[in-house]
Formats: structure tokens, C-alpha cells, sequence
């Protein structure tokens, strides 16, 4: 059975927990599209940026793999979740991740509608793979388990204790090699 189209159920969702201020004259702030196939560890993203060709880019991506085997309100909790992520970018002009302007966001959708629940961490299968890095958060301590090393990532936690849900330097994860 085919995916279902994103569209119909992203307009579905602007209009009852956006107020409909995800679309301008008739067009979505974002693109809309299903993965390739390759997103096997999240449920889906938002990004905003520029693409490969310099173009501006503004995108929510649901994960094929992980969202297609499972109910529908897993789609809608996930695209949702996303969708929270472009009104605060988009529509609020704020740059935050998990900030009080998303929770806020989220629990008031939360709180109206039994249909789905959106969560910060989606609790959906992902296959395990072996972690080749362990990245440490030199504030608390906390360690995490990497498949890659990555760039400018900040422990969630200490960013959202200590700077309201800023990323910080003062948080930046440091990534050593996995003991085998």
C-alpha cells in the first residue's frame, strides 16, 4: 500500500493547531516530502537552510522506513512534531529546538485534541547499530552513543537547563572512539 500523501494531512493539521499561518497565499512555508528510504534513525526533520545548489530550502522529511509499518497516528504525531519545529522558525521568527516556545506549542495541541500525542523523542522501533563513538557533555557528564561523529552538537539537556533552550558552545558534545 502506497504512503499516504503528506499534503492533504499538512494543511489538515495547519488549519486546526496553526490557525492556518504555515501557508501564505494558498502555498506551504515548507516542502513536504517522504524520505528515499535512508532516514532509518528519526521519524522525520525540519530543516531550513540553503539546498546543494545554493537554492533556499525550507523542509519538513518523514521517515519511509520507520513511520510506513507503523498506525497513522504515528504520521500525524511526527508530522505535527515537525510542524511545531517550522511555526516556531517560520511564523514565530525564533530560533530554538525544544525551546518554551515549541513545548508551549506542543502542549497546547496536546491538550485539544486525543487523536495522537506529540512527544519531544519519538519512542517508534529503530534498528541498532553498533555505536562506533561516544560523545560526553563536558557540563554534566551525560555520554550518548554516535554512529558518526558530528559537528556542533550540544547536550539537549544542559542547553535547555542552563541557556532556555539555546544551543550554547559551552555545551558542545565531545566525541571520543567506543570501546569495541
Amino acid at each position: 500500500m502506497p504512503l499516504e500523501p503528506l499534503l492533504p494531512l499538512f494543511h489538515r493539521l495547519n488549519r486546526e493547531h496553526f490557525e492556518g499561518s504555515l501557508v501564505v497565499e494558498g502555498r506551504p512555508l515548507v516542502d513536504l516530502r517522504w524520505s528515499d528510504g535512508r532516514l532509518s534513525r528519526t521519524a522525520g526533520f525540519y530543516r531550513r537552510g540553503a539546498s546543494r545548489g545554493g537554492e533556499p530550502l525550507c523542509e519538513i522529511v518523514l521517515s519511509r522506513p520507520l513511520l510506513d509499518p507503523l498506525p497513522r497516528e504515528a504520521t500525524l504525531s511526527t508530522l505535527c512534531h515537525e510542524m511545531i519545529h517550522a511555526w516556531v522558525d517560520r511564523v514565530l521568527g525564533v530560533r530554538e529546538v525544544h525551546g518554551p516556545h515549541f513545548r508551549a506549542r506542543m502542549e497546547a495541541i496536546n491538550t485539544r485534541q486525543s487523536q495522537f500525542t506529540i512527544s519531544l523523542r519519538h519512542q517508534f522501533p529503530v534498528p541498532i547499530a553498533s555505536a562506533r563513538w561516544q560523545a560526553r557533555c563536558p557540563r554534566c557528564g551525560l555520554t550518548a552513543a554516535y554512529r558518526r561523529r558530528r559537528e556542533g552538537l550540544a547536550c539537549r539537556f544542559c542547553c535547555e537547563r542552563l541557556h532556555g533552550g539555546q544551543w550554547h558552545a559551552s555545551c558542545l558534545l565531545v566525541f571520543e572512539e567506543a570501546s569495541v
